[in-house]
């Protein structure tokens, strides 16, 4: 634009309007809206005439910025210049006004308007459906004389919005050409709303899917914590191959994959991205890296982070995060610089990192400066996440005295998070006062929490109080609070399994209890013996 500007003020006459125009419109185009209104100005200063294509854009650009005085002076010269009625200068006008919420002002321009088109209709239905006036967008649509199926989605759609879904589907049933939009539309609907098995007929009723039918599925399951589902949809996208995957596809599963503990399917997804012309892909990078330090893999991580030739602030706080997650708080330390010297501004997130990185190197001082830098040097202002962090700093640190003075000077309530940190500190360092303090308020924020109640009797136990222990396990008796199994996933055959301790309902007992029966045996050839005193405390 810098260029295109240098020779439009370099024209010897003053320009035609569709110089004019083509500068607007090139401004709009690279988001440089403040730019449109100053060229406009400098237009009417040469009694330039603008024409019907240039108040769209002005107009536009004045609702982009939130700009409705100058956006009002437009319409002026717009009527004056005798375009009241035309009909893409009114849809604008209805456009802007609704964005910025005078839909009053915008139904008048709509009022006005001598020739009202479909597109029209739309706008001031969508203007409603904006301010979340569904009655009158439903009596406009209605009205409407005619009604496309882009006018049938956007009424679908302001139902779904106020999560009405019965009246969603009512109408989309009424619909007389659905296209797969529409079908998308309520399918999308139904996940943002939790409605997975809603979703899932649709699904399986629409006549034609594309990839955003694929991605609208995956997506809901991931919304809804179904990841096992994720990963069987996107194996039976692949066997039925109607559709490819995109970026969008590939990102949700990794997502799954990582959240799973599922690295050999991440792996597959790695190398199928690779192949099918993603390698370089911003989002599917920053998946990669998500899935591979999730799932232990920390390697990888690092060096799907050293390939990507472009990085974004997401790129360093999915390593850096991964990286400290790991123990690795020296790395994590490094790569901040690093980010630093790129001019990358760190965020929040940047920060919670950083300061887990300095708990699992125990450096106190060093965790303090960077929470003070957060604060002083880039104006973040600590959330509970951050004040979490700093707590447990302390507190794995021994300074138990420090990290509850930490937590008596905090802007807000210590959450759960916070004095569960406490708690296992003071199983460390043996500090029972502590211990029942930190208990006592998890209580009342965690009431059906049992594993509060197993980490204070683990606490008692290792004092040899065990009358106190006694006493607990009658106290979560008699809450009517059951420990739950351990519960383990494993990747066999391209497929997660998950089973449970104790688990006599799996289709495959016999083999796994056989295993573990010979685990067993192996460990006691080697004279081990585990310590079985945590788990009979914790009942």
């Amino acid at each position: 634009m810098a260029y295109a500007r240098k020779v439009f003020d370099q024209i010897p006459d003053p320009p035609n309007v569709a110089l004019w125009n083509a500068m607007f419109k090139g401004y709009a185009q690279n988001e440089s809206y403040r730019e449109v209104l100053v060229l406009f100005g400098n237009m009417k200063s040469l009694d330039v005439m603008p024409n019907c294509f240039t108040f769209p854009i002005v107009l536009k650009s004045c609702g982009k910025i939130n700009a409705y005085v100058e956006g009002q002076e437009v319409q002026c010269v717009a009527i004056k210049g005798g375009f009241r009625a035309d009909p893409f200068v009114g849809t604008t006008l209805i456009d802007m006004y609704a964005g910025g919420g005078a839909v009053i002002e915008a139904y008048k321009v709509f009022g006005e308007m001598v020739e009202r088109n479909v597109v029209a209709w739309t706008s001031m239905i969508s203007g409603y459906i904006l301010c979340r006036d569904m009655v009158s967008a439903r009596r406009l649509f209605d009205l409407a004389p005619e009604r496309d199926v882009v006018l049938w989605n956007t009424m679908v759609s302001g139902y779904i919005e106020l999560g009405e879904m019965v009246a969603a589907r009512k109408l989309f049933d009424e619909m007389p050409n659905r296209d797969v939009m529409s079908w998308n539309t309520v399918l999308n609907g139904y996940a943002n709303n939790g409605d997975v098995e809603a979703c899932e007929r649709l699904f399986e009723e629409m006549p034609e899917r594309n990839i955003f039918s694929w991605n609208g599925l995956t997506g809901g399951y991931a919304q809804n914590g179904k990841f096992f589902e994720v990963m069987e949809t996107f194996k039976r996208m692949l066997i039925e191959g109607n559709v490819l995957p995109n970026d969008v596809t590939l990102v949700i599963t990794l997502s799954a994959c990582s959240r799973l503990g599922a690295p050999d399917l991440g792996k597959w997804v790695h190398a199928y991205a690779e192949i099918n012309g993603y390698k370089g892909n911003l989002y599917i990078g920053n998946a990669l890296i998500d899935m591979y330090a999730k799932c232990g893999i920390i390697e990888n991580a690092v060096d799907v982070f050293k390939s990507m030739a472009r990085k974004d602030l997401i790129t360093w706080n999915t390593i850096i995060n991964g990286i400290a997650m790991h123990g690795h708080g020296s790395d994590a330390v490094n790569l901040f610089c690093e980010m630093k010297n790129a001019g990358e501004t760190p965020d929040g997130i940047t920060f919670i990192g950083i300061l887990s990185a300095c708990t699992h190197m125990g450096l106190v001082e060093d965790g303090f400066s960077y929470f003070q830098s957060m604060v002083d040097d880039y104006s973040i202002v600590p959330q509970i996440e951050h004040y979490g962090c700093m707590v447990d700093l302390f507190a794995r640190a021994g300074l138990l005295d420090q990290a509850i003075e930490f937590v008596r000077k905090m802007p807000m309530e210590a959450d759960a998070v916070i004095w569960a940190a406490l708690l296992g500190a003071c199983r460390i360092y043996k500090n029972i006062e502590l211990a029942e303090v930190a208990f006592d308020q998890l209580i009342k924020l965690e009431p059906k929490n049992h594993s509060n109640f197993v980490m204070l009797s683990n606490i008692y136990g290792d004092l040899g109080r065990w009358k106190d222990v006694a006493r607990l396990k009658v106290a979560m008796r008699d809450t009517g609070l059951r420990k739950l199994p351990g519960c383990s996933l494993i990747e066999v055959n391209d497929s997660v399994v998950e089973f449970y301790s104790l688990d006599e309902r799996h289709s495959e007992r016999e083999e796994i209890y056989r295993a573990l029966r010979g685990l067993t045996k192996s460990l006691r050839s080697f004279e081990y013996l585990p310590d079985l005193m945590e788990h009979e405390q914790g009942g």
